[in-house]
């Protein structure tokens, strides 16, 4: 049985797509976190954002964190989307979803995998603004 779900696309990014992937007959509660993008940043006017990946690393990363997420907490699945190329406001670069028997270790491990994501995934951010464009999140 599969009990994680990972992807990196061009594709727009599909909320119940990662929910029927982490659904289950045992499972009592099912958390997820949808980030979108904001239209400002700083006080300034974000137009767009543009995500790029080392994708084979990227998607290496992204399996570590859903193994060590079923490691650490009480959960039945995981499922971790993250979208490339150019986002407006209000499209969806990062899906996570996870699954569990209780809520609050289904809570704790989707604050987690996003948390660890933002940390250690090679994907990066270029913010564009009415007036340039700025880099950020670089790393790891």
């Amino acid at each position: 049985m599969q009990r994680t779900s990972i992807k990196i696309t061009a594709e727009k990014l599909n909320l119940q797509d990662c929910t029927n992937f982490v659904e289950d007959a045992s499972c009592g509660g099912i958390v997820s976190f949808v980030g979108t993008v904001r239209n400002a940043t700083q006080n300034k006017t974000v137009t767009l954002l543009d995500f790029s990946a080392y994708e084979p690393m990227a998607l290496k990363e992204m399996q570590k964190i859903a193994n060590k997420t079923l490691e650490k907490f009480s959960i039945f699945r995981i499922a971790i989307h993250h979208a490339v190329g150019k986002l407006e406001i209000g499209d969806v670069p990062v899906i996570i979803a996870v699954s569990s028997a209780h809520r609050k270790a289904a809570f704790e491990a989707c604050e987690y995998a996003i948390d660890t994501l933002k940390e250690t995934v090679p994907i990066w951010k270029k913010e564009h603004f009415e007036d340039g464009e700025v880099w950020v999140n670089s790393h790891p």
